[in-house]
């Protein structure tokens, strides 16, 4: 039930990225059941690739990480949301600076779930 959750969060999080960021688009619609089939599948490649991709990319980044005291996460944040918008046909970025903000605003919704969710 819990990687349901994730998965859900995930895609309510890609769906605020799209309505806040200008230059990211998502045709997303409620009224059908493949709206929420979307919104799932957008939610598990989200989820996959913060699982399996983002490790190697931190791995593989300390160096930056260090010098940038932490800031290259939004490089990181961004580049897999760019990768997600790759992997999903009706997701769409206009370029590396909406990716960038995208991915901001991606980690700050997924922060405040954290934060509400905190025992």
């Amino acid at each position: 039930m819990r990687i349901l959750a994730r998965i859900l969060l995930n895609g309510l999080g890609l769906l605020v990225v799209t309505r806040l960021v200008p230059g990211i688009s998502w045709p997303i619609d409620f009224r059908s059941a493949t709206g929420l089939l979307t919104l799932l599948t957008a939610g598990a490649v989200i989820g996959l690739l913060n699982l399996l991709v983002r490790p190697l990319l931190v791995l593989f980044s300390i160096p930056f990480l260090v010098i940038t005291l932490g800031l290259f996460y939004l490089v990181i944040n961004g580049l897999l949301l760019a990768l997600a918008a790759y992997l999903l046909d009706s997701l769409t970025i206009d370029g590396i600076l909406p990716a960038l903000a995208g991915g901001l605003v991606l980690s700050l919704f997924n922060l405040l779930v954290r934060w509400l969710r905190r025992d």
